[in-house]
């Protein structure tokens, strides 16, 4: 099973891709249609994608066309705002800062019970920070690319054929974390009695 994993990734074009993350990059023409600055519009794309991998099925790029332009310009706001905090918090990290409140993109996680709680973003800064870093760096290469998207409309109306410039296999390199700012997730059950940050801590250095 894992070999035939490893085939099919190793055959994504880079045609699939745009059409994986096509409502990705609905979201951010949207976005850059309501006169969003490109680069906010791509940071609030990114945290959003993070989102959903880090909370399972959350799917926030999904849910945000139902939203009317005031609230999808409030998701930009919000996603700009967390990630200004978070990105300063890097530099000051000896002291604990209270996020802003991200109402819209937690109305955005339906999936997820209880919504997003910033503290757990503020608790995981730099997984957020790099998470989104790596998602601008990676894919966001092709979701933003308006050339490729334009090829790729071009292809879709069938006036032209396939593009070798489409079809190039999508690769995208790695990045390499040291092991000392590795990240993991930790998630109890409901109903389960409440552990403290410390105990966690103290588990996984024994």
């Amino acid at each position: 099973m894992a070999a035939a994993a490893g085939v099919v990734a190793a055959t994504l074009t880079v045609r699939d891709m745009l059409y994986f993350y096509c409502d990705a990059r609905s979201v951010y023409e949207r976005f850059i249609g309501m006169d969003s600055h490109p680069e906010q519009a791509r940071n609030a794309v990114a945290l959003l994608l993070w989102l959903d991998q880090a909370f399972h099925q959350a799917m926030p790029i999904r849910h945000l066309p139902t939203l009317d332009a005031t609230a999808v310009r409030m998701v930009a706001s919000e996603a700009n705002r967390i990630l200004d905090c978070l990105r300063g918090l890097q530099q000051q990290s000896h002291h604990p800062v209270v996020l802003p409140p991200i109402p819209f993109i937690s109305m955005l996680c339906q999936c997820h019970d209880g919504g997003i709680d910033t503290a757990f973003l503020a608790f995981n800064q730099d997984l957020v920070v790099r998470g989104v870093a790596d998602i601008l760096d990676g894919v966001g290469a092709l979701i933003f690319d308006d050339r490729l998207y334009r090829m790729l409309r071009r292809y879709q109306t069938g006036l032209v054929g396939r593009l070798s410039e489409l079809e190039a296999p999508y690769t995208c390199s790695p990045v390499t974390v040291p092991e000392d700012c590795r990240s993991m997730f930790v998630t109890f059950s409901k109903g389960q009695p409440a552990v403290d940050r410390e105990e966690i801590f103290d588990y996984f250095r024994q």
